[in-house]
């Protein structure tokens, strides 16, 4: 079929047109619209403060993206870093929350956070992979402020941290820095905060932080003391090493303690000032009490004394040599040395004690020239004395020399001079020199001529000893030996001489006997003599027969 006929019973097509011509495609972009306001209206409610921190250098700061946290929290975020115009330094703009808005004060401190490896310890270690950011630290001071000093270093103590600050006053600051440990009995209870060079620039006032509770430790009759570095002392009872930890070795440290006997234990309040001291010997030591200044005026050599050697008093240590001076003496032509020192009465103790009461007895002015004085009579001398063979470092010593020869003393001259006597070591001195000059007035020359002489003549004698005495005397000595070989000839067993000596004695023994038989037949027959012998009696029977001669003299 080419043309096919439309059935006439359809229905017609019924045109209908909206009402509304907007398309939906447009509502996204309207909600997208009305979310970003809604987000500008929100940040911009949110939005706090804005602040510029001024800094040496734009290390480890990113605009729009480093963050600054107070305790860890987000509280804003840099968002310029710009050069200062005499390029001195680096400004950081600074977008605070509307939350932190008390950041915005007169002693808040910021500043960088970035890995830090010092003698004090490590930190800043997990900005390693979160980068660096602001610290912040907020104080209490209400007054608004838009330009900020960023610390270089991270504050030692942050505010509201419990625990007290102190102020400690030294001749110079040693190895001691910000962040220095302070120790209690070896335990870390601190740290020192900061320091500062006096206003008239004569020592140096350190600010020390103790945590609490620790704090309470702290009286106002505790002492402070340098614990850097290592105290060795050799004693009578060997080396002794001493040292707080192996960290004040390196970076030194500040210790502290209570003295030995009753003490004020009322806890320091904030902010009270102490001495400290070089070490722990001198911080525990008793009281100085008020200084007082004497001269001593020496007229040898003082080679070998310092200023700070130390002054004693029978052994006692009792102040300091501060000044050394060369005087001129024009009656004299000579250059004597003027010594200045400081001395502490109250050192002494109870002598110092004993010695005002004893002034007051007699009614005397309880003053170190009048006491001074009574001990100059007595023979009280300044000695300069050597305190180590080794270095030739000397000291001086106040001690009483027996028949000191009287010098003229006024307690009212200012300052108080007290006599001096020369040193031991001067007058060994002045006795070997006194030798040598008698060793040179030996006359050696003529000496050893003589001895010369002497030797010769004893060289001249030797020789007609060994020409002429000693072949007479081997000639002698021969002779001799001879005759004592004769008579030993002469005195043998088997010689004339003994055997004929042997029958002499053999004849005197004989002798002998008869003549004891004839005094014994006297003293029994007295009359013999003048009537002659008797016969003799005839034998008796069973009489035992007569003794012979021979036994008669064996007889004793």
């Amino acid at each position: 079929m080419t043309d096919q006929q439309v059935p006439s019973d359809l229905p017609e097509p019924v045109v209908r047109k909206p009402r509304i011509n907007a398309s939906f495609v447009w509502l996204i972009p309207v909600l997208a619209a009305l979310v970003g306001l809604s987000l500008v209206i929100n940040a911009w409610m949110q939005a706090g403060p804005t602040i510029t921190i001024s800094f040496q250098s734009a290390e480890g700061l990113d605009p729009g993206k480093t963050p600054v946290k107070y305790k860890n929290v987000v509280i804003g975020r840099v968002t310029a870093v710009t050069l200062a115009k005499d390029r001195s330094h680096v400004t950081a703009k600074v977008s605070l929350e509307k939350s932190a808005e008390g950041f915005a004060t007169a002693d808040t401190r910021f500043w960088v956070v970035r890995p830090r490896i010092g003698l004090g310890g490590v930190s800043g270690i997990d900005t390693l992979l979160s980068g660096a950011f602001i610290g912040a630290d907020v104080g209490e001071s209400k007054e608004s402020r838009d330009e900020f000093t960023g610390l270089e270093e991270p504050p030692a103590v942050t505010h509201g941290a419990p625990g007290k600050t102190f102020k400690l006053h030294t001749d110079d600051l040693g190895s001691l820095d910000i962040g220095s440990p302070v120790y209690y009995r070896r335990i870390q209870v601190g740290r020192v905060v900061t320091y500062q060079l006096d206003k008239d620039g004569k020592g140096v006032s350190l600010q020390i932080f103790v945590d609490g509770p620790n704090d309470e430790f702290v009286s106002k009759s505790t002492r402070f003391w340098n614990a850097s570095g290592v105290d060795v002392s050799i004693g009578a009872d060997g080396v002794k090493l001493n040292t707080q930890s192996l960290a004040t070795v390196l970076a030194g440290g500040v210790a502290f303690g209570a003295p030995l006997g009753p003490h004020d234990e009322t806890p320091a309040e904030q902010g009270a000032e102490f001495r400290l001291f070089g070490e722990q010997a001198t911080a525990m030591a008793p009281p100085d009490g008020e200084p007082r200044y004497i001269r001593m005026r020496f007229d040898q050599s003082l080679r070998g004394l310092k200023v700070d050697a130390p002054v004693e008093f029978l052994g006692v240590p009792f102040g300091r040599v501060v000044s050394i001076n060369l005087d001129f003496d024009e009656k004299t032509q000579t250059f004597p040395v003027i010594v200045g020192a400081v001395v502490y009465p109250q050192r002494l103790g109870r002598a110092h004690d004993k010695l005002v009461a004893l002034a007051k007895a007699r009614g005397d002015d309880a003053q170190l020239s009048q006491m001074m004085g009574r001990l100059i009579e007595h023979g009280l001398r300044a000695q300069a004395r050597s305190g180590n063979l080794l270095t030739g470092q000397l000291y001086i010593a106040l001690d009483f020399v027996p028949k000191a020869p009287k010098v003229p003393y006024d307690p009212m001259v200012k300052p108080l001079e007290i006599p001096t006597v020369p040193g031991s070591f001067d007058k060994l001195q002045e006795q070997l020199a006194e030798i040598v000059d008698k060793i040179q007035k030996i006359p050696f020359d003529s000496i050893g001529q003589n001895a010369n002489a002497t030797l010769a003549e004893l060289n001249r004698t030797l020789k007609k000893v060994n020409d002429d005495v000693l072949p007479e005397f081997k000639t002698t000595l021969q002779g001799a030996q001879q005759t004592l070989g004769n008579a030993n000839n002469a005195l043998s067993a088997d010689s004339p001489l003994q055997q004929n000596l042997g029958g002499t004695v053999q004849e005197m023994q004989r002798t002998v006997r008869s003549l004891r038989v004839l005094t014994d037949y006297l003293g029994a027959h007295p009359d013999a003599l003048l009537r002659g012998r008797r016969a003799d009696a005839p034998p008796e029977r069973n009489a035992p027969p007569a003794p012979t001669s021979t036994q008669e003299g064996s007889k004793p």
